[in-house]
């Protein structure tokens, strides 16, 4: 009988806690995995008590997911390397923006034999324009790494209200692997071969949402709302198929709960909507608006359509995704919300 598998959870906000419910509950029934499961913690103070303290006596992430319980043998280490040492499997569930300097200390920690899975919602533009996260951790880390992304949002997550989620594996055993850690009668995983399609979609709806979220501020009604939701399907279509590495991208990949399902749940649920209303109702800005509401979680929407942006730009292709330019425009650009009609009034699917 090989050892059982040892768990590492890298990241503990909202999402990194809802999984870690999964996780801790998934390891404790499953003779698989090893059951003491390691989260790094990023160490905050809460009311002068240190976060990995309160979750490791009270069993709550009091700061990112109050009221949900965290099953016991889930234990909250504040250094990365302590949690990471020795890992079998590294689920990373951080911002995107802190990937690159995660992976740079976690590298001499994790054997080599490792496997990672990511649920990190974003991409990254490099030097050489565009850098899926997933790309970004196989690089620094040499492990294989499969994607999860799905219509998942972390608190009804952790409430077990029913979901779908779409796993994306370029190796079919390690996604069918991370299945069997993730999936409860509530949390239902389909495994999927075109990974970076999977992962492109968690990124894009973010963009989508925001666009979605400038509309509700301006009261434009569902009707609207809805072709906001299309032409942004659209131009995430458009963009996968632009870069998709091999030029294979398939349209069935939009039909699963990463594609359609994700894009319609964050177009009416999500933070990045969410924000994006205030900012259409109050003029204050992105950045002042992510303080003020989100209690110290990131938002991806601003920051992704910033990089597909200047990716777009490089290529001389902007003209072709009217509907991520004006959400970027209108972020970053003191565009009038307002432009979010005129590029569905004007949008080339319309021409």
């Amino acid at each position: 009988m090989a050892s059982p598998l040892k768990v590492c959870i890298v990241g503990s906000g909202n999402w990194g806690s809802a999984i870690a419910r999964i996780i801790g509950n998934n390891t404790m029934s499953l003779q698989r995995f090893s059951t003491t499961v390691k989260m790094w913690v990023f160490e905050e103070n809460i009311n002068g008590r240190k976060l990995t303290d309160i979750i490791n006596t009270e069993h709550e992430n009091i700061k990112y997911l109050p009221r949900y319980k965290l099953p016991e043998n889930v234990i909250a280490v504040p250094k990365l390397c302590d949690a990471a040492e020795g890992a079998d499997l590294l689920v990373f569930v951080v911002p995107h923006q802190f990937i690159r300097n995660l992976c740079d200390e976690i590298v001499g920690c994790v054997p080599t034999k490792a496997r990672g899975i990511t649920l990190i919602k974003g991409i990254d533009e490099g030097p050489e324009g565009l850098k899926l996260i997933s790309d970004i951790i196989r690089e620094k880390m040499g492990i294989d790494v499969s994607v999860l992304m799905g219509a998942n949002i972390a608190n009804e997550v952790a409430a077990e209200k029913f979901c779908e989620t779409t796993i994306g594996s370029k190796i079919l055993e390690n996604g069918l692997l991370f299945k069997e850690l993730l999936q409860t009668p509530n949390f239902r995983i389909t495994v999927v071969d075109d990974a970076d399609t999977v992962e492109l979609c968690g990124a894009l709806k973010n963009i989508v949402a925001v666009g979605a979220g400038f509309c509700d501020g301006m009261r434009c009604g569902d009707n609207t709302k809805a072709a906001v939701i299309r032409l942004g399907l659209m131009e995430m279509i458009a963009f996968a198929k632009l870069f998709s590495k091999n030029g294979s991208v398939s349209t069935a990949t939009f039909l699963e709960s990463c594609g359609v399902a994700d894009l319609i749940t964050t177009c009416y649920g999500g933070r990045n909507r969410r924000v994006a209303e205030a900012f259409s109702k109050t003029g204050k800005s992105i950045e002042q608006l992510e303080k003020e509401m989100l209690n110290g979680q990131k938002l991806q929407g601003p920051a992704t359509a910033a990089e597909v942006y200047h990716i777009l730009k490089q290529k001389g292709l902007v003209d072709k995704f009217p509907l991520f330019t004006a959400v970027y425009q209108i972020c970053f650009e003191g565009k009038p919300v307002q432009e979010m009609i005129s590029c569905l009034q004007s949008h080339p699917e319309h021409m």
